[in-house]
């Protein structure tokens, strides 16, 4: 902390430090009511973690479920993250969420240039009680990004390893139909020829896709809502370290391209510098897989080096590493680039699709590889317990990846030859073969195969249960039968493509009140210090219940925190009888 001055200084009602959904939610509500308030952000881009995204928000009991038709309830959401958060169920925070999540849904769209649409993803534990298979998750409309204007050079690019050659898609986009079947339909291949024109102008123009979906539109229409709003998004501009006034926090001094600069804010400071995935020596205290000296490869921003934690630690606040799982896990697959960088891709769907398997190195299935990431991630965290790498093998025939593709590997047509050459992908025509080209124990990997195969004839999985839930069968190919998940393994050559331990984000972080102040360790307000977004703990407790479970959480919470800085009464009604309701039933039961 400090109280030092510079030459320059600027002022306002809140400082908010990021730029990612948590930041933007939180600066837009605030200014919405009255205030004044500005952005910082370190990196060249704004968007944060949010751009790279599925852009997807889980909140249950959202307008647009309910326009659709879908029943779901407020005590059914309550019991599943009950259930979904065990010991770490945070009463009071899963209560503000579930109550204000769908106001904040609408008070965004109604309110500003952000827009959603319906998804039809199940929960990602439907079978757990109070699961649903349809309803809780939205996602962001596409958006045209020229709308921008001269900002859309700030706007981060999306994960280049999950475009083609730029071009943004849906992973329910009717483009993607097309482009599987340009070699077997005209009328396909006449529509890619259009959309890859248009694409390739829109490159000579603006040097980068503008027809974008996903979380980079949802950054996008949350970075337009806020210029329009006339708030500043300083990028390139990084808090060096918070000031003091008198036990408050007054603001910040940053770096910024014209020097050092001083910001003032009479309400409050916000966190919002998106968790600690690369701060590399907390995650080495944080991550079981890095306790054993593995590595970790995370696709989110390089810039998510722990900054808003640090801060808030060195004002006395807490910041525990207190769940089993203390990241979204995400399995990904490092892509050796034509520019001799190294991209990261994260392996969102193929793991879904039949005839693909994963092992260990010993050969081995150890998990439903139709999982969720998260789980399939807990799961190889486990099933490497006792080796240095955290890693599995992906593992199909030819045919299966000339279907579906595998990895960053595209299907038929594109060729497989570069990614060959480069390592990324193994080939054997025998099963021995691959798992020697693999480093993979050939005998197991053959008893694997056969295992395996004796039951996906018949469209089951006996040992781990693929496609046994809604979820599993969601991103499986419909159209195989009788079991989308499960197919066998049938003639070589066979392909090997090595998966390691990656994450979407931190859960662990800042303790925080309902309404956004940071706590110290006695559990007390640090004054006019606030933490959203990925830098405040997860009230999902460490576990990944469904489809936008950080982002769902994230607006609610930065909506709940804009209004708290305004002085607006977040809490309603009835979270105040369940509060004081539960505060009664502590007292009375220590009387006890």
């Amino acid at each position: 902390m400090s109280n030092a001055t510079s030459n320059t200084t600027l002022s306002c009602d809140v400082l908010v430090i990021g730029s990612g959904a948590g930041g933007l939610s939180t600066a837009i509500t605030a200014r919405k009511h009255g205030l004044d308030v500005v952005v910082i952000e370190k990196e060249p881009f704004f968007g944060g973690t949010t751009a790279f995204s599925g852009g997807v928000l889980w909140i249950p009991g959202n307008r647009h479920a309910k326009s659709n038709g879908v029943s779901d309830t407020r005590e059914a959401a309550l019991t599943y993250m009950r259930n979904e958060t065990g010991a770490f169920f945070d009463a009071d925070g899963v209560d503000a969420f579930l109550d204000t999540g769908p106001e904040m849904l609408d008070f965004f769209e109604r309110e500003t240039t952000v827009k959603f649409v319906p998804t039809l993803y199940p929960d990602y534990h439907p079978n757990v009680g109070g699961g649903v298979d349809i309803g809780r998750s939205v996602v962001a409309a596409p958006f045209d990004a020229r709308a921008l204007g001269k900002d859309i050079t700030r706007l981060r690019p999306p994960l280049k390893t999950i475009t083609f050659i730029g071009m943004m898609f849906n992973s329910s986009n009717a483009d993607l139909k097309h482009f599987f079947n340009a070699t077997r339909s005209l009328k396909s291949a006449l529509y890619v020829a259009k959309r890859l024109a248009s694409h390739l102008k829109d490159l000579a123009l603006y040097r980068r896709g503008v027809q974008i979906t996903s979380g980079n539109a949802l950054a996008a229409r949350l970075a337009k809502s806020a210029l329009d709003l006339g708030i500043p998004i300083h990028t390139n501009t990084g808090a060096r370290e918070l000031t003091m006034s008198n036990g408050r926090v007054t603001g910040a001094l940053v770096n910024g391209p014209d020097g050092e600069m001083r910001i003032v804010a009479r309400r409050g400071v916000v966190l919002a510098c998106g968790g600690f995935s690369h701060d590399l020596a907390r995650i080495k205290r944080a991550y079981p897989h890095l306790q054993r000296d593995g590595e970790h490869v995370s696709p989110v921003p390089r810039g998510n080096t722990g900054d808003g934690v640090g801060m808030a630690e060195k004002l006395g606040a807490r910041v525990a590493i207190r769940y089993p799982q203390p990241a979204a896990w995400m399995p990904v697959s490092r892509v050796p680039m034509r520019d001799g960088s190294v991209g990261v891709f994260p392996h969102l769907v193929d793991r879904y699709k039949p005839g693909v398997i994963g092992v260990t190195r010993a050969g081995k299935r150890f998990t439903n590889e139709a999982n969720s990431y998260h789980d399939v991630g807990a799961a190889m965290i486990e099933a490497c317990a006792n080796e240095r790498e955290t890693a599995m093998w992906l593992i199909c025939d030819h045919a299966t990846i000339r279907k579906y593709g595998l990895g960053y590997a595209k299907p038929a047509p594109v060729p497989l030859g570069p990614l060959l050459r480069n390592g990324y992908l193994n080939k054997g025509n025998t099963l021995a073969e691959l798992a020697r080209n693999a480093g993979l124990d050939g005998v197991a990997l053959e008893a694997t195969v056969k295992r395996y195969n004796a039951d996906a004839a018949r469209g089951e999985d006996r040992e781990f249960g693929r496609g046994t839930t809604s979820f599993n069968r969601y991103l499986a190919d419909p159209e195989h039968k009788p079991n989308p998940c499960v197919a066998p393994i049938g003639n070589g050559p066979y392909y090997a493509l090595k998966v390691e331990m990656g994450d979407l984000g931190t859960f662990d972080g800042i303790s925080t009140a309902v309404t956004g102040e940071v706590l110290d360790e006695t559990g007390a307000p640090i004054d006019g210090l606030y933490a959203v977004g990925n830098d405040r703990a997860s009230v999902m407790g460490g576990n990944y219940p469904g489809a936008g479970i950080t982002l769902g959480p994230i607006m609610t919470f930065g909506y709940i925190t804009g209004r708290n800085l305004a002085g607006v009464n977040v809490r309603n009604t009835k979270q105040s009888q369940r509060a004081d309701a539960r505060a009664t039933e502590t007292v009375l039961r220590a009387a006890s």
